[in-house]
């Protein structure tokens, strides 16, 4: 994962974020770059966001009202509570309906490195573009490609605010994954000594509860999960074990692989539902020749697609017609 997506204020070298290939020591650029986009027609205004439910009154106003502590964000998992899911649906048009597709990442700052010494922003825009190819021949015009320029610190204030801009229904952020150091053993390839990891494979979807649409964002999670799973994909498991330490994630749903990681940038930061996918681990050998191949890239893009639709289709069947 282009794991450097740590909050601003608590960036570490670590590898769930734009971290893991770059270095905390990276000084950011004078001036941030203007993400390069591709221009659809204007669209129309954006879904409109949930609010919090207001607080149900306590049975007895002279009893003070008691809540459970939160468990912090390595603790055991959690289960999904349904009423957590309740998104708040406005009508789609596909032609009208707009997503961003984050391609992970810069040039400047590659993310993680691959078993085979291949950064992580190759592999997320190729794969990012096979999406968008693939979403527009379903008929949804309105899919940008947000390719963004800079050191990783800069570049995630430029994304969000990039993708803020163009208020778009949906923001699905692009990855691959990695593991942190600690997993890593020594192996040469082509002449020269690399790091890989076979331990751990398979895809993962992250949303934010601190995201302004969190409902929202667990729906879409949901369906791309789902979808990813119906691909005949597994889902990375090793996010909700005790072994990953400050890694280990509260896990939404234990039958797709939807976690929740609350500090991410990109997910907390962006105004509209977001949602970050890794479509699986670029540090493992044999699942890195797999997420290099048209096959594995046309299995996603069909199943991003195709959770997309059914989205659109759901609101749909709430709405109707515009």
């Amino acid at each position: 994962m282009a794991f450097w997506l740590l909050p601003i204020e608590a960036g570490e070298a670590g590898w769930l974020s734009d971290i893991f290939k770059g270095s905390s020591k990276d000084k950011p650029p004078k001036h941030s770059v203007a993400p390069k986009l591709v221009d659809p027609p204007k669209q129309s205004n954006p879904s409109s966001r949930t609010t919090a439910p207001a607080q149900a009154a306590p049975a007895k106003p002279a009893a003070p009202s008691k809540t459970r502590a939160e468990k912090p964000a390595g603790a055991k998992p959690v289960a999904m509570t349904h009423a957590a899911a309740k998104p708040v649906f406005t009508r789609c048009e596909p032609q009208k309906f707009r997503i961003v597709l984050d391609v992970g990442h810069t040039a400047q700052s590659e993310g993680a490195m691959s078993a085979r010494n291949v950064p992580e922003y190759l592999y997320n825009l190729r794969l990012a573009k096979r999406i968008e190819q693939q979403l527009k021949a379903d008929g949804f015009a309105g899919t940008r490609l947000l390719v963004t320029e800079g050191k990783a610190r800069r570049s995630l204030v430029t994304r969000v605010a990039a993708a803020n801009s163009l208020a778009p229904n949906l923001f699905l952020s692009i990855h691959h994954d990695s593991v942190p150091d600690k997993f890593l053993e020594e192996w040469e390839f082509e002449g020269k000594k690399r790091y890989y990891s076979d331990r751990f494979g398979g895809y993962s979807v992250f949303v934010s509860r601190n995201n302004p649409d969190f409902p929202t964002s667990v729906a879409f999670a949901e369906l791309v999960a789902k979808e990813m799973k119906a691909q005949g994909l597994k889902y990375a498991e090793q996010y909700s074990l005790p072994i990953m330490g400050r890694y280990q994630r509260p896990i939404l749903n234990r039958q797709t692989g939807v976690y929740r990681y609350d500090e991410l940038i990109v997910l907390r930061k962006t105004k509209m539902p977001a949602v970050l996918l890794e479509s699986g681990s670029i540090i493992n050998r044999e699942e890195e020749i797999k997420m290099d191949s048209e096959h594995h890239r046309s299995l996603v893009s069909h199943g991003v697609a195709a959770a997309v639709k059914e989205f659109c289709d759901f609101r749909w069947s709430l709405l109707g017609p515009l």
